[in-house]
């Protein structure tokens, strides 16, 4: 009798995308087995973890007993200690975790298998551009679709929204203010070779996705290099590449219905996060490799701008998917001495802040990490 090898996962966090992913291998993966689950949660506070009796507070424990982790904690000083951990280990690490790569991802970059996964825009995006390449495309624009932006969303409305979508007030705060978006297409260009129009980058309102993708195209066409932007498009979803073609692909492509060049939009419309995730654990599993992280040498970061006066003394509770801050995505050389976003949770002001400043070192005392370390090797 033939028996399925059993491929042992670990698993940092257990949140909305953590539950999901174990429901899903314990329902619908046989070749994979959910052994550790490392929390900072009490253990008899795991909320509604589906298999609490997985729990555990070691890092090592979670390292000993899996072959793979799956990092989605979505904490930057947290995750960046785990990863740092499981790559000397010599584990494998798959992530989502947009936050921690964009911060410190790219110290561990050549450090070992470190992976974003598919399910998130930039795991889909990644996925994207690998199948246009291999269909003969030459990408151009990395795009994102967003359906809603405020920068100054009141802490009411996102709790209103927070409990009708069954997600944090953290998370549907970084979702409206902007700073998610931002971080998600700062990683795929960094982790492509790509650039930004702009500090914030262009985010242009759509009424037609194919036509304002191709505005953007025409922006990559003018810089001469690749860029990640996005789109403002009420009641859509999913991500986009727009890429070219050799020319005497015309009518073909033409017929194909996909319009008639030189630029050409691929859109994958829907992202399915925790669901996604497996595929690219078979695909580390397979031999497949990366599919996307943020590159050795970034040429962006994501700095924080504060959305109200903060004055001396003030504590930055929250910094991604909080009320003080809200991160933009800049070229790295244009920002000396920013504080990336990433950083930010836990700082403490230390000189006047005004509304709209871009906060620096100067500005802040950081509480002593790894993550800290490493960021002023990466962006000093």
């Amino acid at each position: 009798m033939n028996t399925v090898k059993k491929h042992r996962i670990g698993l940092s966090g257990t949140g909305f995308i953590a539950s999901g992913f174990a429901r899903l291998i314990h329902n619908h993966a046989p070749d994979l087995s959910l052994t550790s689950v490392l929390t900072r949660r009490p253990l008899e506070q795991a909320g509604s973890f589906p298999f609490p009796e997985r729990l555990t507070h070691s890092v090592q424990q979670l390292i000993d007993t899996c072959d793979i982790i799956v990092e989605c904690s979505g904490d930057v000083l947290h995750s960046t200690d785990v990863i740092d951990q499981a790559l000397r280990a010599g584990k494998p690490v798959v992530t989502m975790n947009s936050e921690f790569h964009i911060t410190t991802g790219s110290w561990f970059a050549d450090k070992g298998l470190l992976t974003e996964a598919e399910g998130d825009q930039p795991g889909c995006i990644a996925a994207l551009h690998e199948e246009a390449v291999m269909m003969g495309f030459k990408p151009i624009v990395y795009g994102n679709m967003k359906g809603f932006l405020n920068h100054l969303p009141k802490p009411e409305e996102m709790a209103y929204w927070a409990g009708k979508q069954g997600i944090s007030i953290e998370q549907t705060t970084s979702f409206t203010d902007g700073t998610k978006i931002q971080i998600e297409q700062a990683f795929v260009a960094n982790g492509f070779g790509a650039t930004i129009t702009r500090q914030g980058m262009e985010g242009p309102s759509a009424v037609d996705v194919n036509k304002t993708a191709i505005e953007l195209a025409r922006f990559a066409a003018e810089l001469g290099q690749p860029i990640a932007d996005y789109m403002l498009a009420p009641g859509k979803a999913g991500v986009f590449v727009v890429g070219t073609h050799d020319a005497d692909e015309w009518k073909a492509l033409n017929y194909l219905k996909l319009g008639d060049g030189p630029y050409y939009v691929l859109v994958k419309n829907f992202h399915l996060c925790q669901y996604e995730i497996v595929k690219t654990v078979r695909r580390v599993i397979n031999g497949g490799g990366v599919l996307l992280n943020n590159s050795t040498h970034p040429t962006l970061s994501i700095v924080g701008i504060a959305k109200t006066a903060l004055p001396v003394g003030t504590r930055i509770d929250r910094a991604i998917g909080g009320f003080q801050v809200r991160g933009e995505a800049a070229r790295i050389q244009d920002v000396p001495g920013h504080v990336p976003m990433g950083l930010i949770q836990n700082a403490v002001i230390t000189r006047p802040v005004e509304a709209g400043q871009i906060l620096s070192f100067d500005d802040v005392e950081l509480p002593d990490s790894l993550a800290l370390d490493i960021s002023r090797k990466l962006y000093a």
